[in-house]
């Protein structure tokens, strides 16, 4: 038997695919829902997810998948529209003539940004077209250094640093060149009148999740089963020790550990030396539209990065009528006032927020609100992330038979998403048929 400790996508997308290749598989996970991240509320219609999602073109493996659990008619592509509140005002920039009426940058600051999105170097007035193959070459760059050089100060001063402290907080000033340049290549297709086409699940995405459940099968997957050890005779993995309440022990002949790194080195000693960060997302139930725009960067005071409107996306009567904002704020220490705040607190900060930047908003017109916390929703990119991303295989590290498909694998780099868990699942699942 093989067994997956954690019933997040990537130990579903493991056990699948062990299954598909004719493996007997049992899934461990720790609390009394699956999905990870993917977890989802109830609206009046559709259920939403507790953390924003959608596809991105060049996530390609997922989409393979969808097809594969027979979902493949519900997937939708729709474009995403993007905006940037600055001093009160919200700018739109989709369209070529809303970005060159940014008021905030020069056109040569629009220049040299949209060089850049082009993947085109103009340094020394002759376009190279090849410098920024290679993430790799950009690793160790410090990402104010490379957007100076590569860009201008404007693009940096008005329109990167903001987006950098929204995201990575007092911690951006760590941020490898490589993750912004992967950031720009994760990006997929984008319609030069329309902006970027963006993929979603009719129904929501924890379709996929219980697609998934119903492929490895209820009698296949513990809930509530707290993994406690990794069991390892003569340099081989060969037994998981497991809490449900009272302790028992399984045979295994590999071990997937698909979660966060911390539990790994809990049960194998292994030590990732990644930092991550938390959120605090709220899903906000209104009457009607805040804006008309779907992502809207913050780059005013404010106790949020981003306003996320999944209904200018999705439809809000896929949802019973309901207009669903997301708010949302990246957290590099717990000891921050946001997070030490009770929901109803959050609530507060959150619609006092919206009230400073929207004076014509009616917290009367909220339905309901609901917070997910996370302390460990996505890694810091850092200076030499990629050295210190965990192998999938750790025969080598740990033992023979453990393989690590969490969000401190390769598949995570540039930006975490639902593809890169699905990848990770598969590529363990791969190795462990590869070993046979």
């Amino acid at each position: 038997m093989i067994g997956v400790v954690g019933g997040g996508i990537a130990g579903l997308a493991a056990a699948h695919r062990l299954q598909e290749q004719g493996r007997a598989v049992r899934v461990f996970e720790a609390n009394t829902d699956l999905g990870g991240l993917a977890a989802t509320y109830e609206t009046a219609g559709d259920p939403i997810e507790q953390f924003y999602h959608h596809l991105s073109k060049s996530e390609e493996t997922i989409v393979e998948w969808i097809d594969e659990l027979g979902l493949d008619s519900a997937l939708e592509w729709r474009y995403g529209s993007d905006a940037y509140y600055v001093d009160g005002v919200v700018h739109p920039m989709d369209k070529p003539w809303e970005i060159l009426a940014y008021p905030h940058l020069s056109i040569y600051d629009k220049f040299r940004l949209g060089m850049l999105v082009l993947d085109v170097d103009v340094r020394g007035g002759i376009p190279s077209f090849d410098t920024y193959e290679r993430l790799e070459d950009f690793e160790d760059v410090p990402v104010k250094e490379f957007i100076l050089d590569h860009t201008s100060r404007g693009c940096f001063e008005r329109f990167f640093k903001p987006l950098l402290e929204a995201k990575f907080g007092d911690r951006w000033t760590d941020v490898s060149a490589a993750w912004l340049l992967g950031r720009v290549k994760f990006r997929g297709e984008r319609d030069i009148l329309k902006g970027e086409l963006l993929g979603y699940l009719d129904g929501g995405f924890g379709r996929v999740i219980d697609a998934l459940i119903e492929s490895v099968g209820r009698e296949n997957i513990v809930m509530g089963a707290r993994v406690t050890d990794v069991g390892i005779d003569d340099g081989r993995v060969d037994s998981l020790t497991v809490e449900t309440g009272q302790t028992q022990t399984h045979d295994v002949d590999s071990v997937v550990v698909a979660t966060m790194p911390d539990v790994l080195e809990q049960l194998t000693g292994y030590e990732c030396a990644i930092d991550f960060q938390g959120t605090v997302c709220s899903v906000i139930s209104m009457e009607a539209s805040l804006t008309d725009t779907y992502w809207l960067n913050i780059a005013d005071e404010a106790p949020f990065g981003a306003l996320i409107e999944h209904t200018n996306y999705v439809p809000p009567e896929r949802y019973g009528g309901e207009h669903l904002l997301y708010a949302v704020k990246y957290v590099q220490d717990l000891e921050d006032d946001l997070w030490q705040q009770d929901d109803e607190g959050v609530e507060e900060t959150w619609l006092s927020g919206i009230e400073d930047l929207f004076p014509e908003f009616d917290r009367e017109t909220v339905n309901w609100i609901e917070t997910a916390r996370n302390p460990k929703t996505a890694p810091v990119y850092e200076r030499g992330y990629l050295d210190m991303v965990v192998p999938y295989d750790l025969g080598e590290d740990v033992a023979a038979g453990v393989y690590y498909a969490g969000m401190a694998s390769q598949a995570q780099y540039p930006e975490r998403s639902l593809n890169g868990a699905i990848v990770a699942g598969e590529r363990c699942a791969d190795l462990i048929q590869e070993s046979q």
